[in-house]
């Protein structure tokens, strides 16, 4: 399995096999990773749309975690997307924001907490490598030196969530049990365990 798109397709069969909890996990993580990194674009260059759902993938994160509280906010913070211009059927005359794909990443991460479908975690894994091909062509217009192969930097992402779902399995049998929430040992466990390593760039 060497090309990106391989790489993709295995991505794909392995949410179809998990649980939806493991599944939210794992698109909080991928949303997370990609999220931050647009976090810390200069400022001019931060969608505020973008920026805005920092919020709601933290209440994600909690959800996803065992805090069953957490769903209200994230259906709201949903909510409050759908109702608003960014969600639209206007193509390219409505506003791009909710394309960006660091914020398309948090909708569907959102959505795959509040769902548990599959196919919301693969959305999110996808738009993970357009912000991976968003970022070296942001680093191309940058006039970066050295900026790595666009197929190599597409497999990498997509080996680094096939990292992420060797480790999610290591905790099915907690994330299972998600959705009627967690005792607190067993979240902020889940905490330390899970959302540092999976929100990690490197």
């Amino acid at each position: 399995m060497n090309t990106w798109q391989e790489l993709s397709v295995a991505v794909a069969a392995r949410l179809a096999d998990i649980s939806s909890g493991e599944r939210g996990v794992f698109a909080a993580g991928v949303a997370e990773r990609h999220l931050s990194w647009h976090e810390a674009l200069p400022e001019d260059d931060r969608a505020p749309f973008t920026m805005s759902l920092r919020p709601v993938l933290n209440s994600v994160w909690e959800g996803v975690l065992g805090d069953s509280t957490a769903f209200a906010a994230v259906k709201r913070g949903v909510a409050e997307f759908m109702l608003s211009d960014f969600c639209h059927n206007d193509g390219q005359d409505g506003p791009e924001d909710a394309g960006e794909p660091a914020a398309a990443a948090t909708l569907h991460a959102a959505h795959a907490y509040l769902f548990g479908c599959a196919d919301f975690a693969v959305w999110v894994s996808r738009r993970a490598v357009d912000a991976t091909d968003q970022h070296l062509e942001y680093l191309a217009e940058q006039g970066e030196d050295d900026i790595p192969d666009t197929d190599e930097s597409l497999a990498a992402e997509l080996q680094r969530q096939l990292r992420d779902l060797d480790l999610i399995a290591n905790y099915s049998n907690d994330l299972r049990h998600t959705g009627r929430g967690l005792s607190v040992d067993t979240s902020t466990r889940l905490r330390a365990e899970l959302r540092t390593p999976l929100s990690s760039r490197d």
